[in-house]
């Protein structure tokens, strides 16, 4: 089943990209219109027995438009192939 341009596999997709790497966020560019998110709620600690995940499918938010644009300018094909990942900053 899709929802919206993306299937269910994708959803599982991103959730394991998230716990295997340890990463906050993950996002997926559908079209120019639309992108898909997986963000991790709360810290991620190596103790946590259980992670806590939004989903998110709709239009893309300021700094993911930015990133389509530039997309557009260099010619890339959507869907974008390579999955934006965003990790925690470093403590000090």
């Amino acid at each position: 089943m899709k929802v919206g341009g993306l299937n269910y596999t994708g959803f599982a997709y991103l959730a394991e990209l998230i716990i295997d790497s340890g990463a906050k966020k993950a996002t997926q560019y559908i079209s120019p219109t639309e992108v898909a998110k997986a963000t991790r709620r709360g810290k991620a600690r190596k103790s946590d027995r259980t992670v806590e995940m939004v989903f998110t499918i709709g239009k893309p938010n300021y700094e993911e438009r930015e990133f389509i644009k530039k997309c557009k300018k260099a010619g890339e094909p959507f869907p974008v192939k390579k999955i934006q990942v965003k990790f925690y900053n470093k403590s000090k």
